[in-house]
């Protein structure tokens, strides 16, 4: 265990801002629950402790002995077993708005009686709680288990932003520490009983989701995508990826597929159109739903709302409605096919 360090990052006041690091190395070897301490935070201090190595490679829970990490690797597994369904929200390209189909897919089977978790593994650019209009930290229990947001009696949620004191503060972490809070998000939440984990991947085909496929093989992909090119280009990669993870592609979401007029509800081509079905096609994949945009969107995004839990209905309410039936349809036929994929 030579070369590990616990890393610590720091959130000064403005006036400490200047000329200081925000990142800091211990060299004693621990290690430290998400939330070490969550209960009683120090000013100033987050301490989300991750073991990481210097000097070469490295596991993701490097300062554990063997034996902690084969307990980790139990604990997955059981919390794994606990939920039916895992859907896992992801695409190549950032700005699809991948987060808002995720949160609204979430919130629309909740809305539907389903046990929902919302996973929220984006560390750098955590969104799902501004979302929803979660505010402050999580909690954990006596010992040490960390308790999901609850925003409603069917949807709790768990993100990186929830874990600190200042939302604006920029999370810098390499691989293996994003690695081991994923894994943590997984192994010390209290999941409990769930019919879906809805996971929110960041864009690309980076640490966050090889992690996720590497800890949940039989997760379903739900892949969102843009209609212009300049999208399709970057999730032709995001799918090879998959497919060469031999994962299970549920199907393609084209999101912000034309825009419906407010005045005459006509549909305005911003973006071009059906391209995400076009792709869909050539892997031989299902095609899930068009999304158009609609301020409706922008709407519950200031409230705090998802767009399926608005009272007014919209093109958007009734787009997103109906993906989350599709998903919820789609997940059950898949379910015999993902239970063939072994650990």
């Amino acid at each position: 265990m030579a070369g590990c360090s616990s890393w610590i990052l720091w959130a000064p006041t403005a006036g400490e801002r200047s000329g200081l690091s925000a990142i800091y190395t211990r060299r004693e070897i621990r290690h430290s629950y998400l939330l070490d301490r969550l209960k009683e935070p120090k000013p100033h201090l987050w301490s989300v402790l991750v073991s990481s190595c210097s000097g070469g490679s490295c596991s993701p829970s490097s300062s554990l002995s063997s034996g902690k990490i084969a307990l980790q690797d139990q604990r997955i597994i059981k919390a794994l077993e606990r939920i039916r369904y895992k859907l896992f929200v992801m695409s190549g390209k950032g700005g699809v708005g991948k987060s808002s189909i995720s949160v609204n897919i979430a919130a629309a089977l909740a809305k539907r009686g389903f046990k929902v978790g919302l996973m929220d593994v984006d560390i750098h650019g955590p969104s799902v709680p501004r979302l929803l209009g979660l505010t402050g930290q999580l909690e954990t229990t006596k010992d040490s288990q960390i308790l999901p947001k609850r925003y409603s009696e069917n949807l709790h949620v768990v993100s990186m932003e929830s874990l600190l004191l200042d939302p604006d503060q920029a999370v810098l972490w390499r691989g293996p520490m994003k690695t081991s809070a994923i894994r943590q998000f997984i192994s010390d939440v209290q999941w409990g009983e769930l019919d879906f984990l809805v996971v929110d991947s960041p864009p690309g085909t980076g640490d966050e989701p090889m992690t996720v496929l590497k800890l949940i093989p039989e997760a379903l992909a739900v892949v969102v995508t843009t209609p212009q090119e300049v999208s399709l280009a970057d999730v032709r990669k995001a799918i090879n990826f998959l497919q060469y993870a031999q994962a299970n592609i549920l199907g393609v979401v084209e999101n912000m597929s034309g825009l419906a007029c407010p005045h005459c509800g006509k549909s305005i081509d911003l973006f071009k159109k059906g391209g995400g079905k076009t792709l869909a096609e050539q892997y031989g994949l299902e095609f899930l739903g068009a999304i158009p945009l609609d301020p409706a969107s922008v709407v519950a995004g200031d409230l705090g709302t998802p767009v399926v839990l608005l009272d007014a209905d919209s093109p958007a309410k009734e787009a997103l409605l109906a993906l989350g039936d599709r998903v919820a349809n789609a997940a059950q036929t898949s379910l015999e096919a993902a239970s063939t994929v072994h650990r």
